[in-house]
């Protein structure tokens, strides 16, 4: 594996027990900040969760549009009533095909 580059020299032989220090403590904070990001990434139900939040808000805001546009210009109501039954039937045709 290769360790990211932090842009700090390593302590060299001449360096004395603050130079040290200092560098341990940041090897520390750099490790605690790659562990929470493995963490966060093997954290299936929070991401389970955060993704239906994200496809819950995207669909509302699809749906939100669409009564705004049906309800500004009620001629095209009925092609884009057609077009989402269409692709809700296309959904299920999809859905109990893969079960």
């Amino acid at each position: 594996m290769t360790t990211p580059n932090s842009g700090r020299p390593e302590p060299g032989p001449s360096a004395d027990i603050s130079d040290i220090e200092a560098d341990i403590e940041q090897t520390r904070d750099e490790l605690g900040q790659t562990v929470a990001a493995l963490s966060s990434k093997l954290d299936v139900k929070e991401r389970t969760r955060q993704k239906a939040a994200d496809t819950k808000e995207r669909v509302a805001a699809g749906a939100d549009s669409l009564k705004h546009t049906a309800t500004d210009n009620p001629s095209r109501t009925v092609p884009i009533a057609a077009i989402v039954v269409l692709a809700l039937l296309a959904g299920i045709v999809v859905w109990r095909r893969r079960r």
